[in-house]
């Protein structure tokens, strides 16, 4: 065998003298053997057994092999099914692979080496379907799982664009002049703080020591020190409460937010 799995045989024949021979024969594979009589009575321990092969006869009493395996396509779709018959007339070939749909239509007298590689391929084949079968469930999972995320991520993304749109609105309206430094560049100015530095008409991205007088620079380098930073100044001919304090932010955009509230 190829790993660890069990390979389990159902081998059915009206002659129990056939079926003592198929055991003494598989026995030596290592296959859980099961056998059965009768159609009927196959039908009743496929009910009990995970079987993987069956080798059925084909000419039997109540039931051929060939309704009886067509039973077993309908109930048991993945399992790999041979006829074993003494008789080769073309009715029996044709209804055991049009009835039974076969993987394989052997003969009796069989060839214990042909018939050992036929029932050995069969279970390569019942086990190379099983496995397609689990990585077709598995790649289905992963794909649904791979849909939730991106559904989770999509609803994530839309409310933290709703969010820094709320938050951009309510930077634009804020009573006071609000600047955003990063790298010593400004990177963001509310409406106040473009209003209030309007001879630097291109202010983002601007170096802060080119936009700030050296009286507010000074409040900026204390920050950046991590010294205390605020301090009244006069801008414009006007009194302004200056603050400079590092933001929260641990991510690539961590800067600084300077903020001016006339006094």
């Amino acid at each position: 065998m190829d790993d660890n799995r069990t390979r389990t045989l159902l081998l059915v024949d009206d002659e129990e003298n056939i079926l003592r021979s198929l055991k003494r024969l598989f026995r030596r594979e290592g296959y859980t053997i099961i056998t059965a009589l009768s159609g009927a009575e196959g039908l009743e321990l496929l009910a009990q057994y995970p079987v993987g092969v069956i080798v059925s006869d084909q000419r039997m009493p109540e039931m051929t092999g060939s309704e009886f395996l067509h039973k077993v396509k309908e109930l048991y779709p993945d399992t790999v099914r041979i006829i074993l018959s003494g008789y080769t007339d073309l009715e029996s070939v044709t209804e055991s692979i049009n009835v039974g749909a076969v993987y394989k239509f052997l003969t009796k007298p069989w060839d214990d080496e042909l018939l050992s590689k036929n029932v050995a391929e069969a279970f390569r084949l019942h086990e190379l379907n099983d496995d397609n079968q689990r990585l077709t469930s598995q790649l289905r999972q992963a794909n649904q799982e791979l849909e939730r995320r991106v559904e989770e991520k999509t609803r994530e993304l839309q409310f933290n664009v709703q969010a820094l749109k709320i938050s951009q609105d309510v930077l634009e309206e804020l009573p006071l002049a609000v600047l955003g430094i990063s790298g010593d560049d400004v990177v963001v100015a509310n409406r106040q703080a473009r209003a209030l530095f309007d001879q630097q008409p291109m202010m983002l991205g601007a170096p802060v020591a080119e936009l700030l007088p050296e009286s507010m620079l000074a409040i900026y380098r204390r920050a950046v020190d991590g010294q205390s930073a605020c301090q009244e100044v006069t801008f414009v001919g006007k009194r302004w409460r200056c603050q400079c304090a590092r933001n929260a932010s641990e991510g690539p955009h961590q800067g600084y937010i300077f903020t001016l509230l006339e006094q």
